[in-house]
């Protein structure tokens, strides 16, 4: 009973707290029509046709909360001003909250974000905006969090010590939009070093200047590393973890490639500006997945994909599109868990690949791992989801979610044999 009792109560405190609970989607999956204002517009070089960011006006927090937020916002500038010798008295107006949204060619939505913009009161016209780290909106973002980190520490990796920020946990997102992802696990994952990867600078300049993303060192095609202004506004807003992410303006195959990192966990969510996922990041034949296989941690690496399934070349039952392997989602499927995870298991530890819907998107997560461990000695659907629900409820107080990882891992799981 005291068991039942206390996931009803997290439900409802989830209820309460949750701003990027589909129930708000209202604020932000709309169209300029429905209410929303362009705040920025321009064409990509990279392919990704017209670049846009629509904003519209968010129900939360309430203007009673502000009130805290400004007060933090005042003790962190006395921290940073203060610890060089200044008087430390600057004051802060918290101005209102948005949802962003970037936009390729006006419909295809590629992320979207919660920003606070505020001022110092002395120069009430040198506005800021803050990305909101806790807020995760879209559903299929949530869904790649969830089982991502579930089937990592499903893997043996020690998420409590990189909860602690005694371990460190290595994390590739391929694909950057306006980084809810990277800068959600940044902010729950004190011991999580992150390397974002994204081929377009405008999207990088876009979610810098009208996201809020914090200003992190950005490595430019040409080789150059740009350090960000050292200003004191993004000190305060992000001393805990602007040094734990960098952003890479580069092809995610040429990336990989080069690269000689080992990472934990690995991110993939890159779509062009005809919303269709590069053929390259998953042809068994392409230099890109044998590049990402030496990438990732021999014992748990896991690579965690989404992938859209209202395609046109998707069966049209999307509960059972994961079985057919001659389909698009089982091509893709099959390649990454051939090339990543292999077939071999070893006393319960299996190199193991599934699929799992998306709640309220035509959208499916892809997931990949090696080191799998279960209580069982053969692999079955029962066992690996016996495993993932094991691990949900220590991952959502560990990381103190505003949402539960059980709601995005029960959801039609399908094994890759």
């Amino acid at each position: 009973m005291w068991a039942a009792q206390r996931r009803i109560n997290r439900w409802f405190c989830t209820a309460i707290h949750d701003e990027g609970h589909w129930r708000y989607s209202k604020e932000w999956w709309g169209t300029i029509a429905s209410g929303g204002r362009t705040v920025f517009r321009s064409a990509s070089t990279k392919g990704n046709g017209v670049v846009s960011v629509v904003s519209h006006p968010s129900s939360k927090p309430s203007e009673e909360e502000w009130q805290e937020t400004e007060k933090w916002l005042e003790r962190r500038y006395r921290e940073e001003v203060g610890g060089q010798g200044g008087n430390g008295g600057e004051g802060f107006r918290v101005l209102g909250y948005e949802w962003r949204t970037l936009r390729f060619n006006d419909e295809t939505r590629q992320s979207t974000v919660k920003v606070m913009a505020a001022c110092p009161q002395s120069e009430p016209s040198s506005v800021f905006l803050m990305q909101q780290p806790h807020c995760l909106a879209v559903p299929y973002v949530k869904s790649m969090v969830s089982l991502g980190l579930a089937s990592v520490a499903s893997c043996g990796y020690d998420l409590l010590q990189a909860t602690r920020g005694n371990q460190p946990m290595r994390i590739l997102c391929i694909g950057h939009g306006g980084g809810s992802l990277p800068l959600f696990l940044a902010k729950k994952i004190p011991g999580a070093i992150i390397d974002i990867v994204e081929i377009d600078p405008l999207v990088i300049h876009i979610s810098l200047h009208e996201m809020g993303f914090p200003a992190v060192p950005v490595l430019a095609s040409s080789g150059k590393c740009i350090f960000p202004e050292n200003s004191i506004i993004n000190k305060m807003l992000w001393s805990d973890i602007k040094e734990r992410i960098c952003l890479y303006e580069c092809d995610a195959e040429k990336f990989v490639l080069d690269s000689s990192s080992l990472y934990d966990l690995i991110f993939v969510d890159a779509y062009d500006g005809d919303d269709i996922f590069p053929c390259k990041l998953w042809d068994r034949d392409s230099p890109f997945l044998n590049a990402l296989s030496d990438r990732l941690h021999p014992e748990h690496g896991t690579v965690v994909v989404n992938l859209h399934s209202d395609s046109d070349a998707w069966s049209p039952d999307p509960f059972h599109t994961h079985a057919s392997e001659s389909s698009y989602i089982g091509k893709i499927g099959r390649a990454y868990k051939d090339l990543l995870a292999g077939n071999g298991s070893f006393r319960s530890c299996f190199g193991l690949g599934y699929f799992v819907d998306v709640p309220w998107l035509c959208n499916t997560t892809l997931v990949v791992c090696k080191g799998f461990r279960t209580d069982s000695m053969h692999l079955s659907q029962a066992s690996v989801l016996k495993t993932l629900a094991s691990k949900s409820p220590v991952i959502d107080i560990l990381l103190n979610l505003p949402f539960s990882c059980s709601e995005y891992i029960n959801r039609h799981l399908t094994l890759i044999y």
